[in-house]
Parts: structure tokens; sequence; C-alpha cells
């Protein structure tokens, strides 16, 4: 590969980039949203190492250089006025960095979406994180609850705050097994690639489409006990709406202070 073409490269590389983290939040179907300005950051070093190398290898006397033999990867030598190269011609590089061309098409012109309900439905469900304490559901309407604190509240809060309880819930739709569909949500802890499914089964209405967003009003399912290891992950729907994904559309670890977040 000529070094041309390796600032090319490196050009169209450093314009996906941030094509995906300054012009857009495409990356954060990705990887977490603390992690987009490194992203940012990436890409311009990259743009700045392809215009580099592109000036550099266009100068007028570049070629001229190299011809004579005075390029060092060459490793020519003039002996007896003769020249006497090694038969290796460092001016290229790899071939293998022709790999690069087709993720840096895919990033520049096509961005993935995040993962779904494919990945989703096989991936055991995550045990999330044991809570110290519960904060103290609003007095009235539906209670907000990320489906990492409703599924703690539900084994592990032995004060029953959920019994009776309507709450809300938001995530995608996972279709289930003999009719039945979960609302998930990824849990993430450094990127897309590191993802675990937290999934509530929902009773009483009918689901949409796989991979639709949507938001959920209803009350615990009574199964098993409320409040330990055996109390069933499922709601029993009054109402659903669809929503638009949000831009980040992972959930981030629970907190390592083992305290529910407010609402």
């Amino acid at each position: 590969m000529k070094r041309t073409v390796q600032a090319a490269l490196l050009l169209l590389t450093g314009a996906g980039v941030l094509r995906v983290s300054l012009f857009s939040d495409i990356c954060l179907r990705y990887v977490k949203e603390g992690l987009q300005p490194f992203l940012v950051v990436s890409g311009i070093a990259l743009v700045s190492l392809g215009l580099i190398g592109a000036v550099r290898d266009g100068l007028p006397f570049a070629g001229r250089r190299r011809s004579v033999g005075a390029h060092l990867g060459d490793a020519t030598l003039v002996h007896d006025g003769r020249e006497h190269g090694h038969g290796h011609d460092h001016s290229h590089g790899p071939r293998i960095a022709w790999l690069l061309l087709l993720p840096m098409l895919a990033l520049l012109f096509f961005a993935p979406p995040a993962l779904g309900s494919y990945t989703a439905a096989r991936d055991n469900a995550k045990v999330v994180e044991d809570y110290s304490r519960f904060e103290p559901l609003p007095s009235r309407g539906p209670a907000p609850l990320s489906l990492t604190e409703f599924i703690a509240r539900a084994q592990q809060d032995d004060k029953q705050s959920l019994k009776g309880r309507s709450v809300l819930l938001a995530g995608f739709v996972t279709p289930g097994k003999n009719g039945t569909w979960d609302l998930t949500r990824l849990l993430v802890a450094c990127c897309a690639a590191d993802s675990q499914s937290l999934t509530v089964t929902v009773h009483g209405v009918k689901a949409p489409p796989a991979d639709t967003w949507v938001k959920v009003t209803g009350t615990w399912h009574p199964d098993g006990t409320l409040g330990t290891a055996s109390a069933g992950l499922a709601l029993d729907a009054t109402s659903l709406h669809r929503t638009p994904q949000p831009p980040s559309p992972y959930l981030d670890r629970a907190p390592a202070s083992g305290t529910a977040p407010p609402h």
C-alpha cells in the first residue's frame, strides 16, 4: 500500500469517527456517553495524521529523493558509482492495511443500529447489584423506574415498596415464548461488546413489533414472594405508549454505593 493511500485511509477513518462522535450521537450506540470525548480526540488525531501524510508525500522533491536512493527505507548504497539495494521497498505499508477499508467505509456511510432484541433473546438475564437501601417512591401517580431499580426492588426490598404501586417502565420489545414478550434494556460497563440484558415480562397488552421502544404503565405481577429472590420479574400492564429510541440506548451499571438512585 502506497503512502498516499495510507494517508487517504487515515483521513477517511478519522472523518468516520468524527461523523459518529462529533457531528452526531451515533457513537452512543456502541460506547458509553463518557467515552464520546475520547472518540472526538481520536478522530481529530487521525485526520491530522492523514493531512500530515498527504502534505508530506505531495512535496515536489519527495519523489526525486526516493529516486536517488536517499530514502533510508530503501537502504540503497552507492559503491564504485553503482547503486546497490537490498531488494526491499519500505516506502509501502503492509498490504493487510487494506482490511481497514471496509469497516472505514461502513463507519463513514452506514451506521449499524444499536443492539436490540436479537442480542437480548440470546443473552442470560443480568443479576443486578445488591442495594443497601431504596429511596421512597413518589406518593402519587405512576413511579418512573429504570428496569434496574424495578428488578432490584422486586427481589431485594424487604419493605415490598412495589406492592400495589403503579410504576412506569421504559425499554424495547423482545418477543418471548408462547406469545409473551419482554420489556428490555441492555446494561453496559464500557461498550456494547460487554452488554447484558435486563428483562421484565409484560402481561395484559399486545406486543408491539420487536425492537419498538415503549413506555409501559402497570403494577408488579404477583409471582413468587415480593422482596425475595423468588419474586417474578413481570408487570401487569394497564397502558402502553410507543416512544422514540433514546440517544443513549444503554443503561449504565448500578452505582457502587448500593443505593437506589433518586427519581
